[in-house]
């Protein structure tokens, strides 16, 4: 006998799930327009607010449809932030998220973008309900949607992530290994029929083959059924392989945006040249002889003015603590932004004139 249970759907007329191209394959899948979202420090008998953490602090980006746009940053630079302003699971304190030409809010709903945009966490185990089978974990939103036939379709995602429902419909995620959790996870967010998918350091607990295997299957996924990604992660080899699209934050802040081969080969911030020279080699004439960054990250609750990368930067002169710098592109490439003083020639920067290369 199955061990499969029945969960009451919702009184919700079934909806067609095959994702509506609106506005266009050159149109951006998703547009974010100066995102903010600060969180108070309470304190005191009275709880009152005595500080507030920036922590993402006007950050627009878009993401075009079909690609991978990775976002690297040191830990606290606000990329999970960021990643759950997207899909609405904490509110926006100010700015825009336009999704295929819908503004949220005014042309769009929150429940409607969750349904077209939804994410996978890094923890596997927490993501899951212990008391539920995987065939059920997966096949609940669907139901929960009305959507026809869900445990039939939890079924069918489970064979395309490589689980085989004869063996693995009926077991409890803590008879699953790390790998074949994060492979139903894949499943339950594939089972809204999204059209973007947020990948929150979704293979960073996964040991190197394993971690391999499911970048290969989100590959396919990719293809196979015309996703586009927002993959976060602190490797930049695994960013390198999976992205079209590379973002670096810094502190709240976007400072360099461009394809992934010209982020990889000419970095035009100083933080990101020194987060790709903290990258380990096997080359043993490519040892790191001092540190490539140094000092701690500023505090997000009084972060510095002007460029905030300015108090560790080894160009900073004054202008980068007078005035913020904005996203400019690089060496006329309009794919490849950065915000420095260096990349703009009226800056007044002594290094300006060579194109802001670090």
């Amino acid at each position: 006998m199955s061990k499969t249970r029945d969960i009451a759907p919702l009184n919700i007329a079934p909806q067609n799930t095959e994702p509506e191209d609106r506005g266009g394959p050159h149109q951006p899948l998703i547009i974010a327009k100066n995102l903010k979202k600060h969180f108070p420090i309470r304190s005191g008998l009275l709880n009152r607010k005595s500080a507030t953490v920036h922590a993402v602090d006007g950050v627009s980006f878009e993401v075009r449809k079909g690609e991978t746009l990775g976002i690297v940053g040191e830990s606290g630079c606000g990329k999970s932030t960021t990643a759950r302003l997207l899909i609405g699971l904490i509110e926006l304190d100010d700015g825009r998220i336009i999704f295929d030409g819908d503004a949220l809010g005014s042309d769009i709903k929150l429940k409607e973008l969750r349904r077209g945009v939804q994410m996978v966490f890094q923890d596997s185990y927490a993501s899951l309900n212990p008391r539920l089978t995987i065939v059920e974990s997966i096949a609940f939103g669907p139901q929960v949607h009305g959507m026809e036939d869900p445990h039939g379709k939890a079924r069918d995602l489970m064979r395309r992530v490589g689980l085989a429902p004869e063996r693995f419909a009926n077991r409890y995620p803590h008879e699953l290994s790390g790998g074949q959790r994060q492979r139903v996870n894949i499943a339950r967010a594939l089972a809204m029929s999204p059209r973007l998918v947020i990948l929150d350091e979704a293979v960073s607990a996964l040991d190197k083959s394993v971690e391999a295997q499911v970048l290969n299957l989100l590959n396919d996924l990719r293809e196979e059924l015309g996703l586009t990604y927002v993959f976060i992660s602190h490797d930049l080899n695994v960013v390198r392989y999976i992205s079209d699209r590379v973002l670096v934050m810094y502190l709240g802040e976007v400072v360099e945006v461009g394809p992934a081969e010209a982020i990889y080969h000419r970095q035009a911030h100083p933080y990101t040249a020194s987060l790709f020279a903290a990258m380990p080699s096997m080359d043993p004439d490519n040892r790191t002889e001092e540190p490539p960054l140094a000092g701690d990250p500023p505090n997000p609750v009084d972060p510095p003015s002007g460029c905030r990368f300015h108090t560790r930067c080894r160009f900073a002169e004054g202008v980068c603590a007078a005035r913020k710098p904005q996203l400019a592109s690089i060496g006329g490439d309009a794919d490849h932004l950065a915000a420095c003083h260096m990349g703009d020639p009226a800056s007044g920067h002594s290094l300006a004139s060579k194109e802001g290369s670090a």
